[in-house]
């Protein structure tokens, strides 16, 4: 009897060092996977620093464009509310520019059609035996009015600060750069009105975005040949003729 009994606790202290080293080697086991995934995610992240995207970009498409609603509108990600908001540009477009139709008549008139349907309408309900139209009164909040106002003062002094920045003569790329752009934008402002300017840059933010989304890959691979290819004409120019122009220094001054 206590032969059998010894020999039962011996078996329960063998069964014992036996899970305390399963467990044991399970822990050595878990924890070395831990380190091969940290290792494939660090070696993931530096081949993906690696990857060439388009203007420096590092945070996703839907990030860089604000993200929220508009970015989903730019993106159709929701394909009837991008489809109508594209839809009501492209008729007010018609309108204004199609059918020549003016601003303040547009305006008028659908006030007086809005005003005499409810007209009627409310005078009509006791005829008919329904409840008269239910007019939501419409209040702008000031809060909205500041926000909207504290922004737009924000960005118009931040591109003013821009401009003087360029205007100083300290970076000659950059002021290239801004020269170019407004002479395109002269000649486009030439042979166009400013509200088909404004459409077709409305298009073209629906469609550049979702296509660039979709051949992602590709047009980086161009970009970066095309970068390089600039890169190597800026610098001869730059050691041909911009190296030679004197720049004038202009005291910094803050900008409110």
């Amino acid at each position: 009897m206590a032969e059998h009994t010894g020999e039962h606790e011996k078996h329960q202290s063998e069964s014992l060092i036996d899970k305390i080293t399963e467990k044991l080697h399970d822990a050595d086991s878990s924890s070395s996977d831990s380190d091969g995934d940290n290792d494939i995610k660090s070696a993931a992240s530096g081949v993906k620093s690696k990857i060439y995207r388009l203007f420096g970009r590092e945070k996703p498409l839907h990030k860089v464009l604000g993200g929220g609603k508009p970015a989903d509108i730019f993106l159709w990600r929701d394909k009837k509310v991008s489809a109508g908001v594209l839809g009501a540009a492209t008729v007010i477009w018609v309108l204004f520019e199609l059918l020549e139709y003016h601003l303040l008549a547009l305006v008028c008139h659908i006030l007086i059609l809005g005003l005499a349907i409810v007209f009627l309408w409310s005078n009509a309900a006791s005829f008919i035996k329904k409840s008269p139209p239910r007019i939501p009164e419409v209040v702008i909040p000031e809060d909205i009015v500041r926000d909207v106002a504290s922004a737009f003062r924000s960005e118009v002094n931040f591109a003013l600060a821009i401009l003087r920045d360029i205007a100083s003569g300290k970076d000659v790329k950059s002021f290239l750069a801004v020269i170019a752009g407004l002479w395109v934008l002269s000649i486009l402002g030439s042979c166009l009105n400013f509200l088909t300017l404004f459409y077709i840059g409305f298009v073209l933010l629906h469609s550049v975005p979702l296509l660039y989304e979709k051949y992602e890959d590709q047009v980086d691979a161009l970009a970066e040949k095309a970068e390089a290819e600039l890169k190597k004409q800026y610098a001869v120019f730059n050691s041909q003729v911009l190296s030679k122009i004197p720049r004038g220094p202009l005291k910094d001054k803050k900008f409110l």
